[in-house]
């Protein structure tokens, strides 16, 4: 079989991980081997290429940062046309080359595309992640005529990436269930409704002020005039200023989980995380699960903001949190070699003498999204009958997004007078309750029993999740407050069935069992990591609490899954009684090899930091201006090319507000960038339409 680089997941605790069918496609004149129908930078990452080409600007190496088409980092020359290398679809044969300097590009005739085509319907979804898929069955129940559009090749938006078990009520949203099949559950289910079609490899480009909003197709444009807009287009990944921030291998938590759980592709070996939310937790989990290393993870705040059982779960296998720290350089020449964290103050800037270097390939930035509602603003100043639902409102838990797009397609039926029922009157508060983030944590109460059987409930703090006690076949677990949001509490009577073990989406529940012996009882621990990594039985294993702290060590008994488990190994560890109700866990990762380097390297000055990707404009030169008196993003734009390039400025405009706050510059002196008219980049050819007569699927 062809060689297809050393970069691909071979196996997964979670994801099947078959021998990739391969197709050969040429490389800067070189031949290499994908797998027909991924994304070509995946193809490139699993040829070991994370160097896509050199700015024309500094020379300056490009690689990767979104893998969602939002930026232009991965840009590449793909059978003569420049296009994001994130959202093509691989084929035999295609000719691809990296951007070096300013192109030459061939003269070729436009693209043979038919005219754009109109349609009419009651609803367009743009988006179709779990907002979009839950609003579209809701319209497809009321018989609504329905696109959902979607630039991605399959549907899910965001549960394609997602190996764990989610959060949130079991009754309303899948609690339990890992992300992945999730999308499958939706997706099917949308399945049973003729009227709702789905457009994948559509791009939604434009809202127009006559009410029609204009989708890219492969076979040409099409003029959508819908009676109802929803925007459940998801968010975009915020970037930090730091020196060294557009390296190869520095690039988003989010394209992270692309490569490794949709395209399974290794893309790391040494990963450092930037940002304790659950999206950088949940980022260090799945490495671990991929079998990378997670060498540690800076978090600006006192403690993570993420759900506190994500952070106990990679404390539990070693992964170390920096608190009060952030990054403040990455190093390398083409591409990242190490990254070099400090202590940060009460407002957020580096303490001098607090820093410390970590040789990583791989760093992950995970400091936040930004919601993607351009389109429903643009619907709204037009007078358009809009909707919003999903992280594009407000950003929170998948579960919260497919709640609120149940609640979203519900209202967009009953509008347009096609509903059978109104959204039940508690379902706001519902919605509010999934969107919450962690709450109160409580004290840890360790039990001090020593007979018969019982749970541990890990989790302390109060966040929307409640499959340990729907679970349950004797209903002992209840909630101490509201039956979604409220910690868990057993009653006592356990049959050491371990379902509560094997559900808990947050492996905060261990099993222990004295009923063998009062001296060495048997704790039942979750694993998601692979029973590879395991040995026989006799095994010993280390042991740790529920925040990581070791307590010493066990004997693996044995290894099982018990029905409904989705997936996940149990370990049967037998350990000392005065440690067993503590044990939570086992670590798996070796302190040894997350040590810093013996001395923290050279930190550039800052002002060198890249704020706009596209045309490399460095915050220095944005502070220099904004210090002149500078207060027009547009003219700032046309003095420095910030906000230019081909990402329409969708990367930098968050790092601009950043730099505006840090010159303390009031919010209102500052007027914004204007919106540019088309959403991504397109061929002018695609407008006009070259074919006569019709584009295909054209219905009224």
């Amino acid at each position: 079989m062809p060689n297809s680089g050393q970069d691909r997941l071979r196996r997964h605790p979670i994801l099947s991980c078959p021998e990739p069918d391969l197709v050969p496609f040429g490389f800067d004149g070189r031949i290499l081997y994908g797998r027909a129908g991924e994304m070509v930078s995946s193809a490139l990452f699993a040829n070991g290429v994370q160097v896509f080409g050199h700015h024309e600007k500094d020379s300056s190496a490009q690689g990767m940062f979104c893998a969602n088409g939002q930026c232009s980092q991965c840009t590449l020359i793909i059978d003569g046309i420049p296009l994001k290398s994130c959202i093509v679809p691989l084929r035999e044969g295609m000719d691809v080359r990296s951007v070096e300097g300013i192109p030459r590009l061939e003269d070729r005739p436009g693209p043979r595309v038919p005219s754009p085509a109109h349609r009419t319907v009651d609803a367009l979804i743009i988006g179709a992640g779990p907002a979009g898929l839950a609003a579209a069955i809701e319209l497809g129940k009321a018989g609504a005529s329905v696109i959902v559009a979607d630039d991605k090749d399959r549907p899910g938006g965001k549960l394609v990436l997602q190996t764990h078990k989610f959060f949130g009520s079991e009754e309303d949203c899948y609690a339990g269930t890992r992300g992945i099949d999730i999308a499958g559950i939706l997706a099917t289910e949308l399945q049973a409704f003729p009227s709702v079609e789905v457009w994948l490899e559509t791009v939604a480009l434009a809202v127009y002020s006559d009410g029609r909003v204009c989708l890219r197709r492969p076979g040409g444009l099409f003029m959508i005039e819908p009676r109802s807009l929803l925007t459940a287009a998801g968010a975009r990944e915020r970037s930090l200023v730091f020196p060294g921030n557009t390296l190869a291998g520095v690039y988003g938590a989010g394209a992270f989980q692309t490569l490794v759980n949709r395209d399974l592709v290794r893309c790391a070996e040494r990963i450092f995380v930037v940002g304790g939310g659950n999206v950088g937790l949940i980022a260090a989990y799945h490495a671990i699960q991929a079998g990378m290393t997670v060498v540690g993870l800076a978090e600006a705040l006192d403690c993570c903001s993420g759900y506190k059982v994500h952070a106990d779960k990679i404390r539990r296998l070693g992964v170390p949190i920096y608190t009060r720290h952030s990054v403040v350089a990455a190093h390398g020449s083409e591409r990242l070699e190490a990254v070099t964290i400090a202590g940060v103050d009460d407002s957020f800037s580096p303490v001098p003498g607090t820093e410390t270097t970590f040789a990583v390939d791989t760093l992950l930035i995970a400091v936040g999204l930004e919601s993607v509602r351009e389109f429903h603003e643009k619907a709204l100043a037009f007078g358009m009958r809009s909707y919003v639902a999903g992280d594009a409102e407000e950003i929170a838990e998948a579960s919260a997004a497919m709640f609120t797009g149940r609640i979203r397609g519900m209202e967009m039926a009953c509008d347009l007078g096609l509903c059978f029922e109104q959204v039940p009157p508690d379902w706001g508060r519902k919605a509010e309750i999934l969107k919450s983030p962690g709450g109160e944590v409580f004290p840890y109460e360790v039990p001090r029993e020593r007979e018969g059987v019982f749970p541990v409930l890990h989790c302390t703090q109060e966040i929307p999740c409640n499959p340990c006690m729907t679970s349950c076949p004797k209903d002992l677990i209840r909630s101490a407050g509201d039956p979604i949001l409220g910690i868990p509490v057993y009653d006592g009577g356990c049959i050491g069935c371990e379902r509560c073990v094997a559900i808990c989406p947050g492996l905060a529940v261990t099993l222990v069992d004295f009923r063998k012996s009062s001296d060495r009882p048997v704790v039942t621990v979750p694993y998601e990591l692979g029973t590879w990594s395991l040995r026989a039985p006799g095994q010993e294993m280390v042991v740790t609490d529920w925040e990581g702290e070791v307590l010493g060590s066990g004997l693996l008994r044995d290894v099982r899954q018990v029905p409904g488990g989705r997936r996940t190994v149990l370990l049967r560890i037998e350990v000392d009684a005065d440690i067993a109700a503590r044990v939570a866990g086992v670590r798996v990762q070796d302190p040894a090899d997350l040590l810093p380097e013996p001395l923290p390297r050279q930190v550039p000055v800052s002002d060198l930091s890249v704020v706009c990707r596209c045309e490399r404009v460095t915050a220095g030169e944005i502070r220099e201006h904004l210090r002149a008196g500078i207060r027009d993003l547009n003219q700032l734009k046309a003095l420095t090319r910030a906000g230019f390039g081909a990402c329409g400025g969708k990367t930098c405009r968050p790092l601009l507000r950043r730099l505006i706050r840090e010159e303390g510059i009031p919010a209102e002196e500052i007027t914004d960038l204007t919106e540019r008219p088309l959403f991504a980049e397109t061929r002018l050819g695609m407008f006009s339409g070259t074919l006569e007569g019709e584009s295909e699927d054209v219905r009224s």
